[in-house]
């Protein structure tokens, strides 16, 4: 059962875990080297600690440590209640849902378990975290399997990709490569179609692509950054290349959204 403790003081040493939550760099070598991710609202708390992911602490205004009692209650984990000044003054941001759990990071998957998936999004470095929240909330909420993370992309565990994804996060099957550009050679040897989404002369509308899909054939979807989009390496990797087309002088989509496009237009019959 969890412990509450009462916290008036926004130097208390046991609230370290969720101090300048707003500083981003600061944020992603604490939270590496303490091997720890914060959780917000307690949707996403929830969904985190009944997915298996063990909570380190909570920091909670009184409203919603009641909301989250049956929880906790199961939860052996200091619970710091506080007020929202308290909350803003320690995180750096204004705390609306009143909830952040500090949460233990998991490796739960790597490249090799992704192999035996039939639909996966491929992220190349897009280091938005909102990106690839949306990616991941987009993947597991249209009936794809997994999303495959470059080296470079950003960081699904950070607050604002966690918090995005509403949670898909935990669920979803997500992995990390480590060669950036041999690894898309062992999706191909794993039976992949590689399509990759650009702006191409060649390009295939993405309607006509779908049309050509087969029942169970294994796709994983190459998606670039919105600035200059997939590099010429993984460009020239891809089986096909398809684009969605546009109208009304406007060229594409946000990553994000063309992500939901794409997931919907080629989701598993």
């Amino acid at each position: 059962m969890a412990t509450f403790v009462e916290i008036t003081d926004p130097a208390d040493p046991r609230l370290r875990d969720y101090v300048a939550l707003r500083e981003t760099s600061l944020r992603h070598s604490m939270e590496a080297a303490e091997g720890l991710f914060i959780a917000e609202g307690t949707k996403v708390i929830r969904r985190a600690v009944e997915g298996g992911y063990r909570p380190r602490s909570f920091l909670l205004t009184p409203r919603w440590a009641d909301e989250l009692r049956d929880l906790l209650d199961g939860c052996d984990a200091d619970v710091y209640l506080v007020d929202f000044a308290l909350a803003e003054q320690v995180t750096g941001f204004h705390v609306h849902r009143g909830a952040l759990a500090s949460i233990e990071r998991q490796t739960r998957h790597r490249l090799e378990d992704l192999l035996e998936l039939e639909r996966i999004v491929v992220a190349e470095d897009i280091v938005d975290h909102t990106n690839i929240g949306a990616i991941l909330r987009s993947a597991a909420g249209l009936g794809w399997d997994g999303v495959l993370l470059a080296p470079r992309a950003a960081d699904p565990l950070y607050r604002r990709a966690v918090k995005t994804s509403m949670g898909a996060v935990f669920s979803l099957p997500w992995a990390r490569m480590t060669d950036w550009e041999g690894d898309l050679d062992r999706l191909k040897q794993a039976g992949f179609t590689v399509v990759a989404l650009a702006l191409r002369e060649d390009a295939v509308t993405l309607d006509e692509f779908a049309a050509g899909v087969a029942p169970g054939q294994k796709l994983a979807v190459l998606m670039g950054t919105e600035g200059a989009g997939l590099s010429d390496e993984w460009l020239a990797q891809a089986d096909a290349v398809v684009t969605i087309p546009m109208g009304n002088g406007i060229d594409s989509l946000n990553v994000a959204a063309a992500t939901a496009v794409v997931c919907y237009t080629l989701r598993p019959r």
